[in-house]
């Protein structure tokens, strides 16, 4: 079976965008350092659980994503396979369950881009498997769960 990953196509992309006002040298740090991750990183209202934390090219996060829903706790199992870092540039993995067949796993690609001010424009580009799994996870609001992770994030390096 073909990669889903080897062609980039529209259909199958959400690309979220959000200037932040710091360095991208400490933008960047926050993706790498493992207690910050567990600090910002997931929706409002979930907390994570990291489990195994081994952040370079080649290594993957093992965490869950916890919150209460409907009064009772509930567990998302998630793996992040890094795939490429370039130092304060650009990182690249797949998102995705535990299962090494997860079939709605995703690739990642986050960009930091320094701004003459100081600032730094990250965009964090998801592509899916398929158009179908893109229009899935936008129903159930990826976009603004997205738009919430990089709010935490702002918040994290502003504190």
């Amino acid at each position: 079976m073909a990669d889903p990953f080897e062609t980039w196509s529209l259909d199958r992309e959400i690309v979220l965008m959000k200037v932040l006002h710091h360095p991208r040298e400490k933008v960047f740090a926050a993706w790498m350092d493992p207690a910050a991750l567990a600090r910002w990183y997931g929706p409002t209202g979930l907390r994570i659980e990291s489990h195994e934390a081994d952040i370079r090219e080649g290594g993957h996060w093992r965490f869950d994503m916890v919150g209460l829903f409907e009064g009772r706790e509930q567990r998302f199992q998630n793996l992040m396979r890094f795939r490429e870092i370039v130092p304060n540039e650009r990182i690249v993995m797949d998102h995705g369950t535990p299962d090494p067949d997860d079939p709605d796993r995703f690739r990642v690609t986050v960009t930091f881009d320094a701004q003459a001010d100081g600032k730094t424009v990250l965009t964090l580009r998801q592509l899916h498997p398929t158009r179908q799994r893109r229009q899935a996870v936008i129903g159930f609001g990826a976009v603004e769960y997205g738009l919430q992770t990089l709010d935490g994030l702002a918040a994290w390096l502003d504190r």
